[in-house]
């Protein structure tokens, strides 16, 4: 099934929320991750960070408002509809689908997903506010959705999700500035099927050889060793900044091969300048369209 317009569009419409007005600060010169606006909810003034998905979660519609009315994202549908036509050129259908989506957030790529009749779609976000969003706002969408530490992931859920066969994963506006880190990306991938479909996005700076998140290495690793073999590559606008420019973001549509090889993890293991011994990158994840 086609979708003519995102999804969040007609959804919203059904969210009832207590925003009234976001005002964004006058100072324009934020980087990407520091970026906050000041919301009026009921009447009250907040001062929010639009990377503390926590408390933007908690008040239905605001993040729809913030991302997708106010800042024009659009990656959701974006990269749903990248899979959706890579697929139809191999002759496959999304009804097919049995998807991990992962930084599920409140839901909005699940929402996409499900529009176009993806079989059987499962959450994973390591915050419960994104699931309590999502059971709030898109009850109809998630046949399960699991809060976990990907990082971490215990035995009784890694078997639990294993169980159901996942032939897709996606993860979109997630990877970079800490959200999801490599180690967790590759553990969903790793519970993928072969072979089996992934879809993801992310800021194009993370692809680039000065990278120090991991993501670049990761990647190439897995071309390089034909564990997964890319099907599509667009650079588009993600979304606009506070000043208004836009932000470019990669969604990619890729085949999973074969199981990944088994030192994929001396990828991440050297330590990002900055980061203390013991850090762990990426402690929340969501649909992190900040």
């Amino acid at each position: 099934m086609q979708t003519t317009e995102p999804c969040w569009q007609s959804r919203i419409n059904e969210i009832p929320t207590r925003v009234d007005e976001i005002r964004f600060p006058r100072t324009r010169g934020l980087s990407q991750d520091r970026e906050w606006c000041e919301a009026v909810i009921d009447g009250q003034h907040r001062r929010l960070r639009f990377h503390d998905y926590g408390e933007l979660y908690r008040v239905p519609g605001l993040y729809e408002k913030l991302f997708y009315e106010c800042l024009e994202c659009c990656s959701p549908s974006r990269v749903a509809s990248l899979l959706d036509s890579v697929m139809a050129d191999f002759e496959a259908s999304p009804e097919g689908l049995r998807v991990l989506d992962v930084g599920a957030g409140n839901g909005m790529v699940g929402d996409e997903l499900a529009a176009r009749g993806a079989e059987h779609i499962v959450g994973v976000d390591i915050i419960q506010e994104a699931r309590d969003a999502a059971d709030r706002d898109r009850p109809d969408v998630y046949a399960d959705y699991l809060v976990t530490d990907l990082t971490d992931l215990p035995e009784v859920q890694e078997e639990q999700l294993r169980r159901q066969n996942f032939n897709c994963l996606t993860t979109v506006a997630a990877l970079g500035f800490g959200d999801i880190p490599p180690k967790a990306f590759a553990k969903a991938l790793d519970v993928i099927t072969t072979p089996g479909w992934l879809a993801f996005n992310i800021k194009e700076g993370f692809l680039n050889e000065r990278d120090r998140t991991g993501f670049c290495r990761l990647i190439r690793r897995l071309c390089r060793d034909e564990a997964i073999q890319i099907q599509a590559y667009q650079r588009y606008r993600h979304r606009l900044s506070l000043a208004g420019k836009a932000l470019y973001y990669v969604a990619v549509v890729a085949k999973k091969l074969k199981e990944l090889p088994d030192d994929v993890e001396e990828l991440w293991d050297a330590r990002i300048p900055g980061e203390r011994p013991g850090q762990v990158v990426g402690r929340h994840a969501g649909d992190g369209s900040a």
